[in-house]
């Protein structure tokens, strides 16, 4: 089965919950990817929707390093992956390195909510890679140091993930530890994350 004939929102529905926009059921994070480079186009798109993303003081703190499959760049960064998503990640048409400037432009103050920020152009960016067809799965598994020195980051931007995205491809073509996985995530129910007024009764 190829993953975009996945209906994750119907895989997602729950008919108690309030009525939202489908593109949020129907993004997930697959990593059956087809090895088919990204074009110059379509990672412009991913970035234009990226840009757009709302931030404090307007200081837009995001910045994205794209390497395309079948560069050097790629296999580069490909090889400060940990084992578990080398494993899949190959697959990927563009590896693409998030960074957040720690701090302001402007005055050069700490931007406290610079990360914040940029989880929300990374957000644009996985809804826009649903919107066109493509899947786009972010990664915490990497070595910082080692990714970091690769993509030359500056001292004064963190590298908080680093993201794969791809054309969808057959689940069976991925590592026999990864099929089973590759379904729609669920999430907490409303009753669990929403709190009016105080956390007096969130659990520690």
């Amino acid at each position: 089965m190829n993953v975009n004939e996945i209906d994750a929102a119907s895989v997602r529905r729950d008919d108690a919950a309030p009525v939202i926009a489908p593109l949020f059921l129907s993004r997930w994070s697959p990593r059956a990817m087809a090895r088919k480079p990204l074009s110059t186009s379509e990672l412009n798109t991913l970035i234009e929707a990226a840009r757009w993303a709302p931030s404090c003081f307007n200081a837009q703190p995001w910045r994205f390093a794209c390497s395309v499959s079948g560069t050097p760049g790629f296999d580069e960064l490909s090889t400060t992956l940990v084992a578990g998503n080398q494993a899949w990640a190959s697959g990927a048409g563009a590896l693409i390195g998030v960074v957040s400037r720690t701090r302001y432009e402007r005055n050069d103050n700490p931007a406290a909510t610079h990360s914040f920020d940029a989880g929300a152009a990374w957000m644009s960016l996985a809804l826009q890679a649903q919107h066109m067809g493509l899947v786009a799965h972010g990664m915490q598994g990497f070595d910082v140091r080692a990714a970091r020195q690769v993509l030359h980051v500056p001292d004064v931007y963190d590298l908080p993930a680093i993201v794969a995205v791809g054309h969808p491809w057959e689940v069976d073509a991925l590592p026999e530890a990864y099929r089973e996985k590759e379904v729609p995530s669920q999430r907490k129910p409303l009753k669990d994350i929403l709190f009016i007024d105080n956390f007096k009764d969130l659990k520690a």
